[in-house]
C-alpha cells in the first residue's frame, strides 16, 4: 500500500470514529429532548443540568478539533505528533471537567428541590434604597479590600454609585468594582442591584471585564437578568436563617454562584475592626466545583471577610470611605 494511501486510510479511521462519537452525542441530545422522556421534566433543575452538560461537551469538542486542524498544518510530523497529543489532554480534561460541573449541578437540585428557577419579578415591589443590615448601599460609599489570593497581592475597591439601571423595570443601583493584583488592574464590573419592599437584596447581573496588561481580554462572567433566559437572584436575605440555600445569579453555563447561610453569631477579626454575631455564609458555583468560600457579613456594615476554603487565601475589609 503506498504510503498516501495508508495516510488515507488513517484518516478516514479517525473520522469515522468521531463520526460515531458525535452521532452518538446527537441521539442523547435528541433522547433528552424528545417526547418521550417527558418525565425529566418533572425535574427542570435536573434536565437543565443535563442540556448544559451536553453544551460543555460540544465545546469541548469544537475546541479539540481546531486544535486538530492547527497540528495538521505544522512542518514535521514529530510537531504533528506533539501537538495531537495535547489536543487528546485538552480534551480528556475538559470532558472531566464538564462531568465535574454536571456532579456539581445535580448536588445543587438536591439542595433546592428539582424545581424550575424563574423568579416572579414585580417592579411595584421594590424599594428606591438598598438598606439591608447585611449589605447596605449607599451612594458615595468606597467598601475596599485587601488580601493575599493565588494571583498575588490583591487590593480591590467597591463603590456605591449614583448611577442606576432600569432592569426588568427594576431601578437599581450601579456598583464599580475594581480589582488590582500586584497593582495591576485585573478585573473592573459594574454590578447592578436592587432591594424589594421585603428587605431582600437582588442581583441583577454584571459588565465584567478583564484585563492583563492594560488591554482588556475578556468579559467572562457577564450577564444581565432578562437577556437569554438569564435570571436575578437574591445576594443578600431580609431574614437569613441558618440553613437557607438560594441561588445568587443565574445564567446557565456563564453565572450560576449560590449561597448557604451557615451561622449568625460568627466572631471574627479585619483590619477595620473585630466583629461579632457576624452573618457567615458558605458560597459556591456549579461552574466551578472546586472552588468554595466561606464570607462573613455584619450588620450595619455589610461585608467584611472571605475566605477560600481550598487555599485559605482571602481578603479583608480594611477601610470604608463616604463622601
Amino acid at each position: 500500500m503506498k504510503l498516501h494511501d495508508r495516510f488515507k486510510v488513517k484518516s478516514f479511521k479517525r473520522f469515522l470514529k468521531h463520526a460515531v462519537l458525535m452521532a452518538g452525542v446527537l441521539l442523547i441530545s435528541q433522547l433528552f429532548n424528545s417526547p418521550a422522556s417527558a418525565g425529566i421534566f418533572a425535574n427542570p433543575c435536573k434536565k437543565t443540568a443535563q442540556d448544559i452538560l451536553m453544551s460543555c461537551k460540544l465545546g469541548v469538542y469544537d475546541e479539540y478539533y481546531i486544535a486538530q486542524a492547527t497540528c495538521d498544518n505544522l512542518p514535521s510530523g514529530a510537531e504533528q505528533t506533539n501537538c495531537m497529543q495535547q489536543a487528546r489532554d485538552n480534551k480528556k480534561s475538559g470532558i472531566e471537567e464538564c462531568q465535574n460541573q454536571y456532579n456539581a449541578r445535580l448536588d445543587i437540585c438536591k439542595s433546592l428541590g428539582g424545581g424550575a428557577y424563574h423568579p416572579t419579578i414585580d417592579p411595584a415591589n421594590f424599594a428606591t434604597k438598598i438598606d439591608n443590615p447585611y449589605s447596605t448601599l449607599t451612594p458615595g460609599t468606597t467598601f475596599i479590600y485587601e488580601g493575599t489570593t493565588e494571583n498575588g497581592f490583591e487590593h480591590n475597591e467597591v463603590t456605591v454609585t449614583s448611577d442606576t439601571k432600569k432592569i426588568l423595570g427594576v431601578t437599581c443601583v450601579v456598583v464599580k468594582d475594581t480589582v488590582t493584583v500586584d497593582g495591576e488592574l485585573e478585573e473592573d464590573t459594574l454590578d447592578w442591584y436592587a432591594q424589594d419592599k421585603q428587605g431582600n437584596v437582588w442581583y441583577f447581573g454584571e459588565n465584567a471585564k478583564q484585563y492583563a496588561g492594560g488591554l482588556i481580554i475578556g468579559i467572562e462572567g457577564s450577564w444581565e437578568a432578562g437577556v437569554n433566559g438569564a435570571q436575578p437572584g437574591i445576594v443578600m436575605e431580609a431574614n437569613p436563617a441558618v440553613g437557607d440555600i438560594y441561588r445568587q445569579e443565574f445564567a446557565p453555563g456563564e453565572a450560576e454562584d449560590m449561597a448557604e447561610v451557615l451561622s449568625l453569631t460568627e466572631a471574627t477579626t479585619v483590619p477595620f475592626g473585630t466583629y461579632t454575631n457576624c452573618l457567615m455564609t458558605k458560597e459556591f458555583s456549579g461552574l466551578e466545583p472546586d472552588v468554595t468560600e466561606h464570607k462573613f457579613y455584619a450588620k450595619g456594615v455589610g461585608f467584611i471577610k472571605s475566605i477560600d476554603i481550598g487555599t485559605n487565601f482571602g481578603i479583608d475589609l480594611v477601610g470604608i470611605i463616604k463622601k
